[in-house]
């Protein structure tokens, strides 16, 4: 559909001159039925159409059934934010963007496209083995994480990464993601580079991943790190949030603890929660 669409018209007799009519002349609610089949970034592009998908744009009940069952209960998050002062076009906005919480560790958003929930958990928000003594882990800033701040591993025996999350999860089902890097990247006259000097001890024994929710479900799998120079999200496994309005807990883990070896060279930046099937990066599967 787009604005060809008007020249489907038709010819009605006026005065003895015909009238053209088009997609302007749609009625606002016909034009609000349209939309409520289209997702948030199809709406915003008709609504540069006319003025009758313009208005019809603007309508609470469209916007109403793209957002999550629970989104009062996400509103709750964002500071200053009041359910009955804000329309719903103006809460789907705010929650399509980010909404940090725990002290800025975490982060939530809205899916445009989807209008599922997106999770993100910072480094800091992970217990990581060693992560105070710097012989082994530094802490380093980076643009290429959304808190602009990674976790670096320089070597170390027993490697082991823990999250865990208590969340009211719109219901639906999520996969749950590390978002890892071997290798240390930089900037250099303007050009992406990566060392792999410190990347060591991967490939002796698999990564091993697993999770588990507090109604039961759970999962283990495991694979080998072994592509250098790219941000990867490795799956660890799919969850089913039944309910949007009860709290879903999840425990999950990365390891590698076979302490005959020492490993290293690896950036640790996040656990991201996405709604199944939305995979913004490339996506490593581990076997089970």
């Amino acid at each position: 559909m787009g604005a060809g669409a008007s020249d489907l018209a038709a010819m009605e007799p006026s005065g003895g001159k015909a009238t053209r009519a088009g997609l302007g002349d749609l009625p606002e609610l016909c034009a609000a039925e349209v939309l409520l089949h289209l997702d948030a970034p199809d709406i915003c592009r008709l609504a540069r159409l006319n003025h009758a998908f313009r208005g019809a744009a603007a309508a609470d009940f469209v916007w109403e059934t793209k957002l999550p069952e629970n989104y009062g209960h996400l509103l709750r998050f964002v500071d200053g934010a009041e359910e009955g002062e804000m329309g719903k076009k103006d809460i789907f906005a705010r929650l399509a963007k980010p909404v940090p919480f725990d002290g800025g560790k975490r982060e939530f958003w809205l899916e445009k496209s989807r209008g599922g929930i997106c999770m993100a958990l910072s480094s800091k928000a992970l217990v990581i083995t060693g992560i105070d003594d710097r012989r082994y882990w530094v802490n380093m800033p980076t643009t290429e994480s959304r808190f602009h701040s990674i976790a670096y591993l320089q070597q170390i025996w027993w490697f082991e990464v823990v999250g865990e999350v208590d969340f009211c999860f719109p219901a639906g089902t999520y996969s749950l993601y590390f978002r890892l890097h071997l290798g240390k990247s930089s900037t250099r006259f303007g050009r992406r580079i990566c060392s792999s000097e410190q990347i060591h001890g991967w490939e002796k024994k698999p990564v091993r991943f697993q999770f588990s929710t507090s109604d039961g479900q759970h999962a283990v799998s495991q694979c080998y790190l072994d592509e250098p120079g790219s941000w990867i999200l490795y799956h660890v496994g799919d969850f089913v949030a039944s309910s949007s309005e009860q709290p879903m807990k999840l425990k999950f883990s990365l390891a590698q603890i076979d302490c005959t070896h020492t490993k290293g060279g690896l950036c640790v930046d996040s656990a991201v929660i996405y709604p199944k099937g939305f995979e913004p990066e490339r996506v490593i599967r581990a076997q089970k």
